[in-house]
């Protein structure tokens, strides 16, 4: 599927730089990447929380856990989303008590989804902190979330949406401004 875009905000390159300046700041951040996990928010966010891992293996040859979390269950909007909303699958192998876990997802935009991944990581163990990756950061926050590593600020109208789009769902990678369609 082909989306036209309004305006094309990143290339591959420009993700691939962002991504590799946020695995930077994770292991500085955390003084090295002992006792921390990523896990990616389905859909989009579980592609760049394995890219990130990629990364931080290059740089620190340590390979970071990798788990998949899926929020629908937990999203305050449920009701109004369809009646069978699709649930993806959660697999988080590995214990996430006492463990950094970096949230990763592709757009942070009013928050709400952040909270929905926060509930669902505190319902399956206690971390030792909860960091949040995004790689595109567009405003219009609901909710005081901020991400702690962010690949690209934003700023949009409530009437653009931002698509990333990744290899492994769309066939190219690349962050696409268009319009909303009423």
């Amino acid at each position: 599927m082909h989306i036209t875009a309004k305006a094309q905000i990143m290339d591959e390159k420009a993700m691939n730089r962002a991504l590799s300046r946020i695995a930077h700041e994770i292991i500085e951040k955390n003084k090295g990447i002992t006792n921390v996990v990523l896990v990616g928010i389905q859909r989009r966010g579980v592609p760049l929380a394995h890219r990130l891992a990629g990364k931080i293996k290059e740089y620190e040859d340590i390979e970071v856990p990798v788990g998949i979390l899926d929020i629908t269950l937990y999203r305050d909007d449920l009701s109004t989303l369809s009646e069978q909303p699709v649930v993806n699958s959660t697999n988080i192998p590995f214990d996430i008590n006492g463990k950094i876990v970096v949230m990763v997802d592709d757009v942070l935009y009013t928050g709400r989804t952040a909270r929905a991944a926060m509930d669902a990581l505190i319902d399956m163990g206690r971390p030792t902190a909860i960091q949040f990756a995004v790689l595109i950061d567009r405003g219009h926050r609901e909710l005081p979330i901020r991400a702690d590593y962010v690949g690209k600020n934003v700023p949009t109208s409530k009437s653009e949406v931002v698509n990333v789009q990744v290899a492994e769902f769309d066939q190219c990678n690349r962050v696409i401004i268009t319009e909303q369609h009423k």
